[in-house]
């Protein structure tokens, strides 16, 4: 059974970080591009980061606050938020597609995790 389990959310206020993990199982993880998403409320989902073995791509509202890493030893991805916004504010959702970022992110994400609440104060 395919797993995306998502961890490190909470409540930071302006100018903090945060560090989200996720941890996947029930597929071979280097096969796969693992991606960043997230849904503001009353907003549609948006991509954020993503990481593979052939390509990595960062949403530019995040470039040089964001970064993404991958320990394929441990099978997770972590993303690495400074400086947070509260326009960051929204739930995160990590994504596996058997193929690239660019592609899995333009048709479609094969495999997601249920979300970890991120909220930003000012």
């Amino acid at each position: 059974e395919v797993q995306l389990v998502e961890s490190g959310g909470g409540l930071v206020q302006a100018g903090g970080s945060l560090r989200l993990s996720c941890a996947a199982s029930g597929f071979t993880f280097d096969d796969y591009a693992i991606g960043w998403f997230r849904q503001a409320p009353g907003k549609e989902r948006e991509g954020v980061s993503c990481i593979s073995s052939s390509d990595a791509l960062d949403a530019d509202s995040v470039k040089g606050r964001f970064s993404i890493s991958s320990d394929n030893a441990k099978n997770t991805v972590y993303l690495q938020m400074n400086s947070l916004k509260p326009e960051d504010t929204a739930i995160y959702y990590c994504a596996a597609s058997g193929t690239t970022c660019e592609r899995g992110t333009y048709y479609g994400m094969d495999y997601w995790g249920k979300g970890t609440l991120v909220t930003v104060s000012s």
